[in-house]
């Protein structure tokens, strides 16, 4: 499965041969050991993984529930009428279905997948960039995606990637996919950053993002068993960063609801006003479950 894809979480392995992960962990451990492949946090990839990538089709079928428990609770972060960029990926797909329901709102992105998401939203403008399509993630690379973005400025730029540690931040495995995430940062006066619980700890080879950029990390609760996820995440809030953990709940259809309050954010603005900021605290509303907020801990 690491050779057909060029990595596999520990979930989805333990599914396709019916065991546990602790199973499947404990044998992942042999297998790097006699270099036929690495481990990641929450999976493996084949070896010299920093600059491999998985394709569009195995990254949409990993992690979903807790792709869409956080995409419900980065949705809540924006306003009616706001303007904002989004990058690539697929949790930023999720996150675009959420924001077709919010009136007034304008969206930059270099991604088709998130434009395609938004098409058939009339209160949504999309604005995309130029560029060079790339054909692994459906996204707009290159010095022409760039050089449309010079002169933005919106309130917030929702992007993922491969990594995130709190040494480096966020980073990716493409060098063009790293280049134009950075200039959406460059426009945006806060960061978001959308990434699941398998890409905690993991550091790629390009950096995106560094810590002290990011100001909000939406993501899902580490296993048990993913004690050094878990420390990343205490590390990335002790610099700062606020983190809110949302917890995926029972796949249920429910019927459209008022979107919920959410956290304002002064802008325009620096990205990150004061490190010991409050947490991000998403207020009650329906969606797939509930929200851990991971505030940072006070220094001395």
């Amino acid at each position: 499965m690491v050779r057909a894809n060029g990595a596999v979480s520990l979930r989805e392995l333990a599914r396709v041969v019916q065991t546990s992960e602790v199973t499947v962990r404990r044998d992942v451990r042999a297998l790097e050991s006699e270099g036929l492949l690495d481990r990641r946090h929450g999976g493996a990839v084949l070896p010299g993984g920093y600059t491999r990538e998985s394709g569009f089709p195995h990254k949409s079928h990993l992690a979903t529930a807790e792709k869409t428990a956080i995409a419900d609770v980065a949705a809540s972060l924006v306003q009616e009428g706001e303007a904002i960029v989004v990058g690539a990926g697929t949790t930023t797909q999720e996150l675009a279905r959420r924001l077709a329901r919010v009136p007034g709102l304008t969206v930059v992105t270099n991604s088709l997948l998130v434009a395609q998401a938004l098409a058939h939203a009339n209160r949504v403008e999309v604005v995309m960039t130029g560029g060079t399509l790339r054909g692994s993630n459906y996204a707009l690379v290159g010095s022409g995606a760039e050089q449309s973005l010079q002169g933005l400025r919106v309130s917030r730029a929702f992007l993922s990637g491969s990594g995130l540690t709190a040494e480096r931040g966020l980073s990716t495995s493409n060098m063009l996919s790293s280049s134009i995430d950075q200039a959406l940062v460059q426009a945006a006066a806060e960061v978001v950053v959308v990434a699941d619980h398998t890409k905690l700890g993991t550091d790629t080879m390009f950096q995106t993002v560094p810590t002290d950029l990011i100001t909000h990390l939406v993501t899902d609760e580490p296993p048990p068993t993913e004690e050094r996820a878990a420390g990343e995440l205490q590390a990335l809030a002790d610099q700062g960063v606020q983190i809110a953990v949302a917890r995926p709940g029972p796949v249920a259809e429910q019927p459209e609801a008022p979107k919920p309050a959410r956290h304002d954010v002064p802008l325009p603005g620096q990205r990150r006003n004061h490190p010991t900021a409050p947490a991000l605290r998403p207020a009650p509303g329906p969606g797939p479950g509930p929200v851990a907020d991971l505030a940072p801990r006070r220094r001395g």
